[in-house]
């Protein structure tokens, strides 16, 4: 499924048309035929994906226990516990990034993730990067090193893997 274009189909959409699919689409989530595919695709011990709403990424973690609605997991790369929702575990590996059709500068909400590292002009002209600690309503908290800042998603732009190989040796 290609996420992008449904985000962009959904872009004139109310808040009612919005808030109406949500229902139909919650109704769906917890439907037990899908709770059972999942529950069949993944076993105790093993490595889950799932997709974390908070920090806008796929998450790796080892399921720990099955519940009748949730599956507790430990997340590995800090090690906390979550107990998940099953349809949040990507069990068929598909593609979750957004790319948002916009005229305007800089990145949307979708497109940025926390721990991605982000770069933009500060208030001296000067070019600044850093890693995404986290997602605002209207602004990201980006740190480096030396400081902290609070940048609107307007004056973000995306730092290429190359460039984040050439900050780590800085």
């Amino acid at each position: 499924m290609n996420y992008s274009e449904i985000i962009s189909a959904l872009d004139h959409a109310t808040g009612f048309d919005l808030f109406r699919l949500q229902s139909a689409i919650r109704l769906m989530l917890d439907d037990p035929k899908r709770i059972i595919e999942v529950k069949k695709a993944i076993q105790i011990g093993g490595i889950v994906e799932y997709f974390d709403t908070s920090e806008n990424r796929i998450i790796s973690a080892r399921v720990l226990k099955f519940q009748r609605a949730r599956v507790d997991v430990e997340n590995l790369e800090d090690g906390t516990r979550w107990s998940i929702p099953y349809y949040a575990i990507n069990i068929h590996k598909v593609d979750t990034t957004i790319v948002e059709r916009r005229k305007k500068q800089g990145l949307g909400r979708t497109e940025i993730s926390i721990g991605e590292t982000v770069g933009f002009i500060d208030g001296e002209n000067r070019e600044q990067y850093g890693k995404v600690i986290r997602l605002n309503q209207k602004t990201v908290t980006v740190e480096n090193e030396t400081m902290g800042w609070r940048v609107p998603y307007s004056m973000l732009f995306k730092v290429l893997e190359e460039a984040r190989g050439e900050l780590s040796s800085l």
